[in-house]
């Protein structure tokens, strides 16, 4: 998760234009002084004692000039005068906001803005934009508790509550609050979506990394399958299928491992050695020597296999792919005599993998329409497979929509699915392979 940044809090203040309030003219302040004692100090004006330390003016030269110890030594001063009216006790807080945000020094500055904030004197964009620093300063100094508190305020105060949702949801996050940052996320990714906006990486992998830490699996695939989409990487689709697939109840391996190492190589840049190995064997098992011959190929090209093991399997399946495609098309005429549409299923995928994706999408087509099959659900998965290799994503996709069937079968055709529309979007990857 990338670093969240927040503003700092003297780069808001100057932004709503924080400056000491005006205070009551020297004239003002003698005539004042010279009112009976016992008399009221008005509700919006400066005593003369209190005027003397924190003149505009003076104070102004003395920020000019870095003199803070000064501008201490007056606001020290000044809250020593009893019996301050509520305007003197604001104007006080901003001279004290002022020094403390100057200077980054937050046990003066915090206080003093939660009071200004409080003092129902400021202009409602004033409030909020205060509001908002308040809750910036307690997040970066990681008291997430209180960030939550003046967070959730300008939600409330604000005509943009959405400006602080990413603060907030991370806000608990960092808290530990797993659960709170997961009922924020959830329905703000769904929103985004709606709207016809991509969620953003880092809310997805927030919601992610929040689920796995509730132990909510539901959820954590949810995120994954989202990241997949928009985001992919060999990782993310490793995780994904491995959970949304191979990992479920009831997988078949021993039909659709090699379906689940198809989907991988097409969804991945790069494979583990055994994997490559493992779809080279399989494919070798059920007659598809030019399949086993790519797999190789790719795991030699990616660097990963090199062993005197590894070479002796590769020429086997050379041997075997120049052999079918030599032999192939003597193959047909059984194919289409036969009983059951399987022949001609197997016949459809070879061509397929032997880069001859349109006539095997035809063979296979044929296959399941005449019928008969052992495995009808696991057909359809090659016909889209098949399509997929031959350019026609539209139509493997509306094939994948038609596979129901269990052992995985449903699964692997939903994230072709997402594989798909993820590529038609611009991914990187290739099904074609």
């Amino acid at each position: 998760m990338s670093q969240f940044r927040l503003a700092r809090l003297g780069l808001m203040l100057a932004a709503v234009g924080l400056s000491t309030p005006l205070l009551m003219t020297t004239a003002h302040a003698q005539d004042k002084a010279a009112a009976p004692a016992a008399a009221a100090a008005p509700a919006d004006t400066v005593r003369p004692e209190l005027f003397k330390l924190l003149d505009p003016a003076a104070i102004k030269q003395l920020m000019d000039a870095k003199n803070y110890t000064e501008v201490q030594n007056r606001v020290t001063q000044a809250e020593a005068v009893p019996n301050r009216t509520p305007y003197e006790d604001y104007v006080l807080n901003r001279m004290k906001l002022s020094l403390g945000s100057t200077t980054n020094n937050n046990a003066i500055a915090m206080p003093a803005l939660e009071a200004v904030i409080n003092s129902g004197r400021l202009t409602p964009a004033e409030q909020t934009n205060f509001i908002e620093a308040l809750a910036n300063m307690h997040y970066n100094a990681k008291d997430y508790p209180k960030a939550i508190e003046w967070f959730k305020r300008y939600q409330k105060e604000s005509s943009t509550p959405e400006k602080v949702q990413g603060s907030l949801v991370r806000a608990y996050y960092l808290s530990g609050d797993n659960a709170g940052a997961k009922a924020l996320l959830l329905p703000s990714i769904e929103a985004a979506e709606k709207a016809g906006r991509t969620p953003s990486e880092e809310d997805l992998r927030l919601l992610a990394s929040a689920a796995i830490k509730q132990k909510d699996d539901a959820a954590y695939l949810v995120a994954l399958e989202k990241l997949a989409a928009n985001y992919p990487s060999d990782e993310i689709w490793v995780d994904v299928l491995s959970r949304g697939v191979a990992r479920k109840p009831g997988f078949d391996n021993n039909t659709n491992a090699i379906n689940y190492l198809r989907l991988e190589l097409a969804a991945t840049k790069k494979l583990e050695a055994q994997e490559y190995v493992d779809l080279a064997e399989l494919a070798l098992r059920d007659g598809f020597p030019s399949e086993a011959k790519k797999a190789l190929d790719a795991g030699f090209a990616a660097g990963v296999l090199s062993s005197k093991a590894h070479t002796a399997l590769r020429d086997k399946a050379n041997k075997g792919a120049a052999d079918d495609a030599k032999n192939i098309a003597a193959g047909e005429a059984s194919a289409a005599k036969s009983k059951t549409g399987a022949g001609l299923v197997n016949l459809g995928w070879a061509y397929a993998t032997m880069d001859q994706a349109d006539k095997g999408v035809g063979f296979i087509q044929q296959g399941i329409a005449k019928g008969g099959l052992k495995n009808a659900e696991e057909a359809k998965l090659r016909l889209g497979m098949a399509q997929a290799r031959a350019g026609k994503n539209a139509e493997a996709i509306a094939t994948f929509q038609t596979v129901k069937g269990g052992g995985g079968a449903g699964d692997l055709a939903k994230y072709w699915i997402l594989l798909l529309q993820q590529q038609q979007r611009g991914g990187a990857q290739t099904a074609a392979k």
